[in-house]
């Protein structure tokens, strides 16, 4: 058994008017991986095992392409230059060159490299994190990187994983793009009868797949019983956030060009959007529509994108930073789209919040408020972290 006193508790899951729960000055049980109870500390009349000014849930980090290998530096130094996304990929950088250092990889390789990744985000206090594959690009090499974030999920010490398979994010060199599609939606058999994703993710974009190659993949994986999720509207609006509506996906991500009616489509199917901060950021974009959105009623989720070229970033706080400086997000919408919006879109709506019988996924800061979460201190600022009921850092 864990006793908790926090000075200063965010539970994430209050009432509509006030959605953060802040409690103050209670003491959390803390028994079998789990929050048994909640109590003022005033009714706590034993010692404690730690006292913490602020607590809130483990953070969830909801779009991540951390499996990856290798190194793209250079591409940013490229950016500074000028160049622009496309100009890089026909220069040969980009994601087909994540693709040829994934091939040149052993799945160990990869489960080394996302360990250690993990860690690091663990420390800034994420204790849950989607991992896409998509640097694959073949069968093998797409499995290769969803056996990796397998193994890693069988270790506590690290934040649990949320596998996603995105076969659909690029097309190998030699590829016919519809015939890549094609054999994307072939490989998702073995995927799924293996167990190796949760979700399935398609890139769909100008340059990218259009809402044609990409809805076949995506109906097969809904009918194999996983979950769907969207890169839309990074570059251009293509219908890809009324498909994923219509498909009932668990998220679209990016989103800086949607229209009026993509908004509504994805607020009638309960679609979360996803923001992702860090990559505008890095590639000069303007904010999606955050009002609209906000609006017309569509979750709000923060995302680091964790990636080798467009976000090359483990920091989730950093992005939360970033959405509310860049974005325009509220407080309450940055916590809530880390923590329990986030993972909602995970289809873990256990996870996120703290209350009584939840898992003990918390985090204890050194600072005093919540406030102090979205400035960017560019260093981690946990003093502990906690994945069910066991202690990650600290």
């Amino acid at each position: 058994m864990w006793t908790v006193r926090a000075r200063r508790l965010v539970t994430a899951d209050g009432p509509e008017d006030a959605p953060l729960g802040v409690r103050e000055d209670v003491v959390l049980r803390i028994g079998d991986g789990k929050v048994d109870a909640i109590v003022p500390a005033d009714e706590h009349l034993s010692g404690v095992d730690v006292a913490t000014d602020l607590v809130t849930p483990g953070l969830v980090d909801a779009h991540t392409h951390a499996a990856w290998v290798g190194q793209r530096g250079e591409e940013y130094a490229m950016r500074l230059a000028g160049a622009d996304y496309e100009a890089i990929g026909a220069a040969g950088g980009g994601i087909v060159a994540s693709m040829r250092a994934v091939r040149a990889a052993t799945t160990g390789d990869v489960a080394e490299t996302l360990t250690a990744r993990l860690r690091r985000m663990a420390r800034l206090g994420v204790t849950t994190v989607e991992v896409k594959s998509g640097y694959g690009l073949d069968e093998a090499s797409e499995r290769k990187q969803l056996e990796a974030v397998a193994r890693v999920a069988e270790d506590p010490r690290l934040p649990g994983v949320v596998p996603t398979y995105l076969g659909l994010h690029a097309v190998p060199p030699g590829q016919d793009r519809d015939a890549h599609a094609k054999a994307c939606g072939e490989w998702l058999d073995g995927i799924a009868a293996d167990g190796l994703a949760r979700f399935v993710d398609a890139y769909v974009d100008r340059n990218a797949f259009s809402v044609e190659q990409a809805r076949p993949v995506l109906e097969k994986a809904r009918a194999l019983g996983l979950g769907v999720r969207v890169h839309v509207g990074q570059f251009a609006d293509v219908g890809g956030a009324e498909m994923a509506a219509s498909l009932g996906a668990a998220s679209v991500d990016h989103v800086e060009h949607i229209s009026p009616e993509g908004v509504a489509a994805l607020a009638e199917a309960g679609t979360a959007a996803v923001m992702l901060p860090v990559a505008a950021f890095t590639l000069a974009q303007a904010a999606p529509p955050v009002s609209a959105l906000r609006e017309g009623g569509v979750k709000l989720v923060v995302a680091s994108d964790a990636n080798p070229g467009t976000a090359p970033t483990e920091s989730l706080p950093l992005a939360m930073a970033f959405a509310a400086r860049q974005y325009g997000m509220t407080l309450e919408e940055v916590i809530l789209g880390a923590t329990r919006w986030a993972a909602a879109s995970l289809g873990l709506p256990d996870r996120g919040r703290v209350f009584e019988g939840g898992p003990a996924d918390l985090v204890g800061w050194d600072l005093s408020r919540e406030a102090e979460l979205l400035q960017p201190w560019g260093t981690p600022m946990t003093r502990w972290v906690m994945r069910e009921g066991r202690l990650i850092v600290g």
